[in-house]
């Protein structure tokens, strides 16, 4: 047997604000809400335990120091990485310096809240 990634969580300062970005981003829905301000997101119509891991956003964040230890990779799956690029810096996404070289094939990017992900070239199926 193996293990699978089932959440994703990530501190939030504004749970609400990141989530409402994820969910545009990935097209997730907020699938529920915990009384210290934690939001859970995923997939329409699956829930937890799907094919696709769902993000929990914890309410609180402490000072980040240096560049984070894990980041999440995405890629479009109906259009071409320019055009989601340009959606994705839209939704509020903004271009991040974490030392690349500028010959990548991939782009990085940083939500509201700085947390940085990249955006890959490969064009995906939708799951």
């Amino acid at each position: 047997m193996a293990c699978r990634i089932s959440e994703i969580v990530i501190d939030a300062e504004e749970p609400d604000r990141l989530a409402a970005f994820w969910c545009d981003v990935l097209g997730y829905v907020e699938l529920g809400r915990e009384a210290d301000g934690s939001i859970q997101i995923g997939p329409p119509g699956v829930g937890s335990g799907g094919a696709q891991p769902t993000l929990v956003l914890n309410a609180g964040r402490e000072p980040r120091r240096g560049k984070l230890p894990l980041h999440i990779d995405v890629n479009a799956t109906d259009r071409d990485q320019e055009a989601e690029l340009a959606r994705l810096l839209a939704l509020g996404a903004v271009r991040a310096d974490v030392g690349q070289s500028g010959e990548e094939s991939w782009h990085v990017l940083a939500d509201p809240e700085g947390n940085e992900f990249c955006l890959l070239r490969t064009q995906l199926k939708p799951v």
